[in-house]
């Protein structure tokens, strides 16, 4: 077996095409979509996403202005941002302060701007597992952009049953990485389908057992090791930030398992090549395409 590579280029180019088609119906109605981005480096990895961000809105018709920002500065430019009504969306690149003051940032954002969705508002109703914000489900909840993407590509690679409430029922999968920004809410929605996941970082394992006759998943403690947790796992999802992490293996995986690199450094060691069905090298294509899709739906909802 040698694993196909699926190119999120190719899928964001779909998700693309739907995006211009609501930029210009929202045009039409005298509305020029923008989104300002604040950035706190100059170089990194926070910086080449703030690039293909931009290039990415603008293949879509939006229009993104980065700012550069420090500790002292964002803040106020959030305020501003919150208040313009030029501005239809937010997003902050990070790390702007450290871990904690980026949290705070992010409760920052007015929900309603907050392309991302990682504000608190959005993050309650994923964790509920509640995805419309009225009781005729005309007005959907906003998902956090990179977990939206990472499961739009695993359903493209084949991660589906039967599909209804439960489109995951009977899958397993291993989330390493338990960030707020991807691991945890990424874990939060395939379990939400209807999928059991082992979510491990570098203070041991957690479950995220299935939504399945109850309203939202649940989360426990579990003893499960690496080892296990792979080999169980029909998709395996590493988002580790650190050249140190051990790369997985292909001995280690289930045989016919997607593996999607999430982080900017592999995660992945070639020989996963031989026991792999689909890897996805990579996300962020799809990311921003996800965060401009957003952006349509938040000026929709702000309209409703």
């Amino acid at each position: 077996m040698t694993a196909s590579v699926l190119n999120p280029s190719v899928v964001a180019k779909e998700y693309r095409a739907e995006v211009r088609r609501e930029v210009r119906r929202l045009a039409e109605g005298g509305r020029r979509l923008r989104i300002v981005g604040l950035l706190g480096q100059d170089e990194g990895p926070a910086a080449t996403y703030a690039h293909y961000a931009r290039r990415g809105s603008e293949l879509v018709g939006i229009e993104m202005d980065v700012r550069r920002v420090d500790a002292g500065t964002v803040e106020r430019e959030i305020a501003e941002a919150n208040v313009d009504p030029e501005v239809d969306g937010i997003f902050l690149y990070y790390p702007i302060g450290g871990r904690a003051t980026d949290r705070w940032l992010r409760e920052l954002v007015d929900p309603r701007k907050d392309v991302e969705g990682l504000h608190s508002f959005w993050s309650r109703l994923l964790y509920e597992n509640q995805r419309f914000l009225d009781s005729d489900s005309d007005r959907r909840a906003i998902l956090p952009c990179t977990p939206l993407a990472i499961l739009k590509l695993l359903q493209h690679a084949g991660m589906r049953n039967a599909g209804g409430d439960a489109p995951l029922r009977g899958m397993t999968a291993c989330v390493i990485n338990r960030s707020d920004l991807v691991g945890r809410p990424l874990s939060a929605m395939l379990a939400n389908d209807g999928a059991l996941v082992y979510s491990l970082d570098i203070n041991g394992t957690v479950m995220f057992e299935p939504a399945i006759g109850r309203k939202a998943h649940d989360v426990r403690d579990s003893d499960v090791d690496r080892g296990t947790a792979l080999g169980a796992a029909d998709a395996v999802i590493s988002a580790v930030p650190s050249a140190d992490f051990e790369r997985i293996q292909g001995a280690e995986i289930r045989a016919g398992a997607i593996c999607v690199n999430v982080a900017e450094n592999a995660n992945f060691d070639d020989s996963i090549m031989d026991r792999a069905s689909v890897f996805v090298p990579r996300v962020g294509p799809l990311t921003i395409a996800m965060a401009t899709r957003n952006l349509t739906r938040l000026v929709d909802l702000s309209r409703a």
